[in-house]
C-alpha cells in the first residue's frame, strides 16, 4: 500500500515509517516538525519509496494520487510543564490537531478510500476511576483542567472518527495507547522515562515526586508498533488498548533505572508535583487486543530500557 502517516517524524510515527517500509509499503510522512524531529527520519532520506512532506495537518491536506491507509499520529503528546513541546505549552496548536487536523486526515481517507487510524491515548480515561482501564470505560476527565486540552481533543478525535465511520463509510480504526518508551523519544520533552535517564546518565539523583507510590505501565515501542499494525489489519472499528499490563511504581521505575545504568546517586524525594488531574494509576486491560487481534508485549521492562538507554547515551554524547 501507499500510507499517510502524519506526525510520522515524531516518536512512534517514526517507527512505524521503518515497519511499513520494511513489509514493503511505500510511506508518505506529514510533519510540521513542532514536535517531530527530521533525526527520527533522516535514515530514510533518499528511498524511492519513501517522501517527507512538511505541512501542518490542521490545515488542508493535499496528497497527489492514491492511498491505501492514513495513520493520523500527529499531535503534541508530553504532558510536561516545562518541556517547550508539551501540549501545555502548546494548548491551541494541540485542540486544532485534534479537532481540525482529524477533520482533515479522515477527509483525505474519505476522498482516497482509504483506512484510517486514529492515535488516541490512554488520557481518553483522564484520571480513572476503573482500574485497569477497559475500552468500555468511559473516563473521568476534567474537561476544562489544564490537561483538557489534549484530552479533550483526543475524545473529539473519537467522535468524529466513529461520525466518519457510521455517516460516510470510512473504514476507521482507534488505538488507545497507552505509555510507551524506546529509542527517539525526545531527551527533553519532560516525560519520566527521558527525564530519568537523563538524569542517571549525567550522574544525577532521580527525582521522584512524592513517596513515588504513583503507578505506570510502560509497554516497549517495537510492541506498540506491531499491535498497530494488527489493529490496521484487523476488521475492529471500535476502540482499542494497547499497552503493557505490567504496573509499576514511580519509584520501583526509578531504582530499575539507576541498577541499570550504574547511577550511584541514588534518588530524591520532592513533595508534590502531580499536576493538576495526572492519574494516580494507569494501566491498560489488554483484553480485547489478545482476544481480537492476538497482541501482547513481549519486550521484558529492562531489555527495553536497554535499548532506551543505549539510544540516549549516544544522543548525549
Amino acid at each position: 500500500m501507499r500510507i499517510l502517516i502524519t506526525g510520522g517524524a515524531g516518536f512512534i510515527g517514526s517507527h512505524l515509517c521503518d515497519r511499513l517500509l520494511d513489509a514493503g509499503h511505500s510511506v508518505i510522512v506529514m510533519d510540521n516538525l513542532i514536535t517531530g524531529s527530521t533525526r527520527n527520519i533522516q535514515h530514510l532520506a533518499g528511498r524511492g519509496d519513501f517522501h517527507f512532506i512538511k505541512h501542518n495537518v490542521s490545515n488542508y491536506i493535499f496528497v497527489d494520487g492514491p492511498l491505501g491507509a492514513v495513520l493520523h499520529f500527529a499531535s503534541p503528546a508530553s504532558p510536561s510543564q516545562t518541556a517547550a513541546t508539551s501540549y501545555l505549552k502548546l494548548p491551541i496548536q494541540t485542540l486544532k490537531v485534534g479537532a481540525l487536523g482529524t477533520h482533515n486526515a479522515l477527509g483525505v481517507a474519505k476522498a482516497k478510500g482509504a483506512r484510517f487510524l486514529l492515535a488516541s491515548t490512554s488520557e481518553i480515561y483522564g484520571d480513572p476511576l476503573e482500574h485497569p482501564q477497559k475500552e468500555t470505560y468511559w473516563g473521568h476527565v476534567d474537561p476544562v483542567g489544564p490537561r483538557s486540552v489534549y484530552d479533550e481533543a483526543k475524545r473529539f478525535a473519537e467522535a468524529i472518527t466513529m461520525a466518519y465511520h457510521r455517516a460516510h463509510g470510512v473504514d476507521t480504526r482507534i488505538v488507545r495507547i497507552f505509555n510507551t518508551y524506546g529509542p527517539r523519544m525526545q531527551l527533553d520533552d519532560g516525560r519520566v522515562v527521558p527525564n530519568f535517564v537523563g538524569q542517571a546518565l549525567r550522574g544525577e539523583p532521580l527525582t521522584v515526586y512524592g513517596d513515588g507510590s504513583q503507578t505506570r505501565s510502560f509497554c516497549y515501542v517495537a510492541d506498540l508498533v506491531s499491535g498497530i499494525l494488527a489493529l490496521l489489519a484487523s476488521d475492529e472499528h471500535m476502540p482499542v488498548n494497547l499497552g503493557n499490563p505490567r504496573e509499576v511504581t514511580i519509584l520501583e521505575f526509578a531504582q530499575v533505572i539507576n541498577r541499570i545504568t550504574g547511577n550511584a546517586a541514588g534518588i530524591e524525594f520532592v513533595p508534590g508535583g502531580r499536576t493538576q488531574g495526572d492519574p494516580q494509576r494507569r494501566r491498560p486491560d489488554i483484553t480485547k487486543a489478545q482476544e481480537t487481534l492476538g497482541w501482547a508485549p513481549e519486550t521484558p521492562l529492562e531489555d527495553g530500557l536497554a535499548q532506551a538507554i543505549a539510544y540516549f547515551r549516544q544522543v548525549m554524547q
